[in-house]
Formats: C-alpha cells, structure tokens, sequence
C-alpha cells in the first residue's frame, strides 16, 4: 500500500486567515501536510521529520521583542524552509537579517519583477497578492534578492545552499498569478516530495488504517445525511460491512424528502445498515413554547443524544463510534502547544455525546479539509448532489424557523424551501452560490390570494457568496428568478402570502437567520 505520509510538508502558522489556504494548496498538489502552532518545541518538529517546512504569515511584527518566533534549531535541521510573509520577516530576523516598519505598506495587488535566476521562481514578471506593513531591509549572511516589487526591493529572498527562500507576498491565494507553479516548486523541487497524497490512495490507507483499528468489533455511526457524515458511512461501510450500524434520526426538521433520500441512499442502493428513528413528536414536543435560538439548540441537541444513546445501547458489542470530524475541526479545537492536534472536538458531530458512553472514538477524515472529503465521497460513488449541496445546520429548520418551532411552520417552510432549490438548480444559481435556504417568519401580512383576501405568513429567501463563511455577499440572483420563485411559493404553498429577499451581507448579518 502507498504511504500517504511518508512525504510531508509542516507548516508553522503564526496566524495569518490564509494558513488553511496554504495546507489545501499543497495537499492539491499531492503532498500531505499539517498546520501546527508555531510554539511547538524543536523535538517535536523533528519527530514528524517533515521534508520541508512552511512559515506562515501573521498579524504580528518581528520589529517588537515579544512577538512570535519560530522553534530555536529549526534553521539546523537540515531541511529546506519556505517563510510567507511574516514567515520570511521572521526567518530574516532569526538568521541576523534586519527589518523595519516599510513607510509604503502593500496591501492588494503589486507587481513583481525576478532579479536573479533560482529554484522557486523563473516567471519574469508576475502579478502576486501582498498584504505587509513590514519589510526586510539587510540580508542574513548567505542570502541574495531573487524579485523585488515597488516597495519591497527585498520581496522574495534565498540561500540556496541551505535551501531558505522567503516572499513577501502570498502565492497560496488565486490572486496571485502563478502561486501554485511556486508552491509546487518548493513542495516537488526543492524537497523532493512525491505526490502520493490524491482520493485513491486517501481512500485505501482510510480501509486499511479502520479495519486495524476495529478489528472485529462494531462501530455505530449518527447518521445526519450530510456531507461528513454521509462520506464516513460509504468508507466505513466499505472497511468493515455490515459491523457498521448507522443511526439515522429523523427529527421532523429535515428538508423535503431528505429523509427517505438518505434512507435510498444508503440502505437500498449501497446496503448500508441504516437504523431510521423516527422522532419528529419527541423533538416537537420538546420544543414547544420555546422561542430562544441557543436554548432551542441545545433541546434539539438534548434530544438527538437521548435517542442516540437508547438506539446504540441495542447493539451488541458496539465498541466504537464514527464521526465526522474533519482537518479543520481539530485544528480549531487543538491548544497552541498540542503538537500533531489530537485534541477531541468537543461539540461532537453527533450532538454533544456523555463521556460515559463507553465507546471509542473513529475519526477517518479526521486529517481532511473539506473540498478533499467530497472528492473522495464522489470517488466512492456518492451522488454528486449530496455530496456539493451547501451546508445544513445541526438543527436543522429549527433555526431556520424564527422563534418557536411547531410542526405547520416546519411543513409550510419545507415546501417553501424544496421550490427555492428547485429554481436555483435549473437556472444554475445552486452552483453559482455557497448557500442558499428559505426562512420561516412567524408573522403574518395582508396579501390576495385569488380574489380573496388573505392573512398569512413571510417567508424570507436567503442566498450567499463566500469562500470561506468567515464574510459573504449576498448573492444577485436576477430578479425574473426571483420573481418566479416568489410566484411559485405563493401560488403552491398555503399559508404564504409574501417572499422577501435578503440582501445582508455578512458582516454586518450572519448567514443564518438565528
């Protein structure tokens, strides 16, 4: 079998919003790596024995005393390192170089120009993104300038003898011209690395790596129907069969058919053992006269670990639980000094499950980002629209109705919802946004409804634009779409009177309403 890790790249991150961004452009050229503080001590660098390192940028300056540094011996392991940004103002710092608050700062697009021939850059010219305050003013001993741009005469720098390079600006973001032809010089050139990392060879040391685990014992996966999710059941289903048992709750607050296409899915096409509970009373109940966004969280929460707990108990010699966590989830939970992030999601994917279940934990996309979970779900044959459709939340339409949550609102409003997606998957706009739901307001407007007066419910239509969910734009659906998604909700869903749209942008709005 293929080790997935035996070349790997180790990127210390200093803090910058684009440290993720750097880790999935690498692994996109077939290279694993991992994001760890920058605070880890030398041994523990040594002992993953990476074949290269990246520093990454940050908000920090290496102009004041206290602000961070890399690991002291990182500069004599011998192995090639790559500072973005303030990575390359700290390795200059580290290494007896100077550098000074810039009176010209860059922030957005500069152009750059090479200056001498080297391993990481041969473009002439090329058109990068920067964001700095901060510059390198004197060379450690043993560097030399290989591009420069208006206000940075320093912008990239190299001592190829011991393989150090530094640039100022940021080739992990598309904005940057040709900042993946750089990464894959570092990654490939410079360090040797292979490209072991892709869906396939992903897929099989996941088998492998789950059938050791488990042995012959049996696992129990909360099945939501959502991407982590639905990816962890066809792995596992293919790494250990029918010892996988899979829980799907039914809580009354899934859209449109989503729970017989979860059920079609899984038990009839792949032959997944899937338990379906159907809970939609219990849940309801529990939420009656309940009108607070986080207390109906955490009721919804409550409940489904209730259920979870009573189903699994009815399963002989379940010693595991599945979950869904993937590479993000365990970086956000690790401490800054935790090394290889081990450290337990806490808001487990399930719903928040006791200690005292007595099962252990199998997390086999626990070292994936995203866009990686849902290439290899559609490697192992998942439905291409379960599989992009944009994300859901844990509760469901429990907070995608306003205030308190009866069963008329949930059915009203997932009619409403199926017609919006609807729309958007034929004219294209599905693809064209992040995400994109209906909203339940729980007041009533004056409208005419055939020559009839009516008094009935809003329903607002929300639809977003985002890379990464951390700010969006509300996305400009044309307005004879809208139109015609409005029409159809008031025409075909009683107890609708009036669609509005939401043109928030987050921020200052969320995404979701509640």
């Amino acid at each position: 079998m293929t080790d997935i890790h035996s070349d790997k790249i180790l990127i210390l991150d200093f803090g910058s919003q684009y440290t993720q961004l750097i880790a999935r452009r690498i692994r996109e050229l077939g290279v694993y790596c991992e994001i760890w503080a920058y605070d880890n001590d030398l041994a523990t660098v040594q002992a993953f024995a990476p074949r290269g390192i990246i520093l990454s940028g940050g908000p920090s300056t290496v102009t004041q005393a206290h602000t961070p540094r890399a690991p002291d011996g990182i500069f004599e392991m011998g192995v090639p390192v790559l500072g973005i940004c303030y990575g390359l103002q700290c390795m200059a710092a580290m290494l007896g170089g100077d550098v000074s608050t810039s009176d010209k700062r860059e922030f957005g697009h500069a152009s750059v120009e090479l200056c001498e021939s080297n391993a990481l850059i041969s473009e002439a010219s090329q058109s990068v993104w920067m964001s700095h305050g901060d510059k390198v003013t004197k060379l450690p001993v043993g560097f030399k300038v290989i591009a420069k741009s208006e206000n940075a005469p320093l912008c990239a720098i190299a001592d190829e003898n011991r393989h150090f390079y530094g640039v100022q600006f940021h080739p992990e973001v598309t904005h940057s011209e040709f900042g993946k032809q750089l990464l894959s010089r570092f990654a490939h050139d410079i360090c040797g690395c292979g490209n072991s990392w892709s869906a396939s060879n992903i897929i099989q040391d996941c088998i492998e790596s789950a059938r050791q685990q488990v042995g012959d014992e049996r696992v129990i996966l909360g099945l939501s129907g959502g991407v982590d999710s639905s990816v962890v059941a066809a792995l596992l289903h293919q790494a250990v069969g029918d010892q996988l048992t899979c829980i799907f709750v039914d809580n009354g607050l899934l859209r449109k058919n989503e729970g017989d296409q979860v059920m079609q899915t899984f038990a009839d096409n792949m032959g997944v053992k899937v338990i379906r509970v159907d809970a939609e009373k219990r849940f309801l109940d529990q939420l009656a006269g309940e009108n607070e966004p986080e207390a109906k969280r955490k009721i919804i929460g409550r409940v489904f670990v209730e259920i979870f707990e009573e189903e699994s108990k009815k399963i002989d010699n379940a010693k595991w639980l599945a979950q869904g966590t993937i590479y993000p989830d365990v970086i956000e939970s690790a401490g800054s000094k935790t090394g290889k992030a081990q450290v337990i999601k806490s808001h487990h994917n399930v719903g928040g499950l006791p200690d005292d279940m007595d099962l252990q934990l199998l997390e086999p996309l626990r070292e994936l980002f995203k866009d990686e979970v849902r290439e290899i779900g559609l490697e192992l044959g998942l439905p291409e629209q379960m599989i992009q459709r944009h994300p859901f939340p844990g509760p469901g339409l429990g907070v995608r109705i306003l205030g308190e949550v009866k069963k008329e609102y949930a059915d009203v409003l997932r009619e409403a919802d199926a017609i919006f997606m609807e729309e958007l998957y034929a004219t294209g706009w599905y693809e064209k946004t992040s995400q994109a739901f209906a909203v339940f307001l729980p007041v009533k407007s004056v409208g005419v409804v055939g020559d009839n007066r009516a008094y009935d419910y809003v329903i607002a239509l929300r639809a977003v634009q985002t890379i990464d969910f951390m700010t969006a734009t509300w996305a400009h659906i044309p307005y004879e779409i809208l139109g015609n998604i409005s029409n159809r909700i008031i025409n075909e869903v009683r107890g609708i009177s009036r669609v509005t749209y939401d043109i928030s942008g987050k921020p200052p709005a969320t995404i979701e309403w509640e």
